[in-house]
């Protein structure tokens, strides 16, 4: 009886192909991120809420208990404000030295009358392909206190004495930014240039066919066009500042550095948290780190004017 009827246009096998390849479409995007979603979930979002909730804990070897803000008052002790103090410092340092001077090398390697551009571009990249465990072995021994160490050896060519750089506040703070200029100058190298090759070539015509010269050049365009990179890695450099743990971990071992001179916020949580398994007090440093680096980028993105809305 239904064999004389006719199927309408909307329900032919045409009209269903069509709606699964809508329904795909619809759900390819998501498909996509879905790596991201579950490894940012897994990795990133359980961890946080995990540490937010055993900061609140008394968590040791056979012992879990809900102990309220007790941990938070633990931070108030001077390993703690050493531990700060030593990021802030090495923060501080790192930011003078990994902005302006991979800033200039990158103008220097993008200019055309520069030769052998590519082999200095190679050379300055390829610390930052050196494992970091390698680069602390080998700078430790450089920053020995032996007169025959590199470093002592070299201050005596111009008549100072040797030096016992690991074990002076001043002088292993010298030697954590050396070794964090040698690791990750060219890294920011390669951001500036990717950006000073972002900019026209028709901005330095116009601004020669004015009169400019090469510094009012530098300073009217480069400098203004650079902003959003300069910002990235700025924001960068403070995290991997105050994140920094395995350079000074190679430089003075497990068994910490004389007098906490070494002694990082990172640090700080592996010594808590896997030396005296105290896992609450190391989650609670950790907690307060993550809120210390949020707190200091937002005030630098606050100061370059990142938040400013353009007219």
């Amino acid at each position: 009886m239904n064999a004389g009827k006719q199927v309408p246009n909307g329900q032919r096998g045409g009209g269903t192909v069509k709606t699964r390849t809508l329904n795909g479409q619809k759900l390819a995007p998501y498909l996509f991120i879905l790596p991201f979603i579950l490894s940012f979930l897994i990795f990133f979002s359980y961890p946080l809420v995990n540490a937010v909730l055993m900061s609140f804990q008394r968590v040791l070897p056979g012992d879990v208990a809900f102990i309220g803000l007790d941990n938070y008052k633990r931070l108030l002790n001077p390993d703690f404000y050493k531990a700060l103090l030593n990021s802030t410092r090495y923060t501080f340092w790192t930011l003078l030295v990994l902005i302006p001077l991979p800033l200039l090398l990158a103008v220097f390697l993008n200019a055309k009358l520069m030769r052998a551009r590519n082999f200095f571009r190679a050379s300055l990249f390829i610390p930052a392909l050196t494992s970091i465990v390698v680069a602390g072995i080998i700078f430790r021994l450089i920053f020995s206190e032996l007169d025959g160490a590199i470093m002592n050896s070299f201050i005596s060519w111009f008549g100072f004495d040797s030096q016992k750089w690991l074990l002076s506040p001043s002088l292993s703070m010298l030697a954590l930014v050396v070794l964090a200029t040698w690791r990750w100058a060219g890294i920011n190298i390669l951001y500036f240039l990717s950006a000073l090759q972002s900019i026209p070539r028709e901005l330095y015509e116009s601004a020669d066919i004015d009169g400019a010269g090469t510094i009012g050049k530098f300073w009217k365009i480069t400098i203004p066009l650079l902003r959003p990179i300069t910002i990235y890695v700025f924001t960068i450099t403070i995290y991997g500042g105050y994140a920094m743990f395995t350079e000074s971990f190679m430089l003075w071992g497990s068994r910490g550095s004389p007098q906490n001179i070494g002694l990082t916020m990172v640090g700080y949580i592996y010594q808590q948290g896997f030396q005296y398994f105290d896992l609450g007090f190391g989650s609670t440093i950790g907690i307060t780190l993550l809120g210390i680096t949020l707190l200091v980028s937002m005030l630098q993105l606050n100061v370059l004017g990142f938040f400013k809305k353009e007219d």
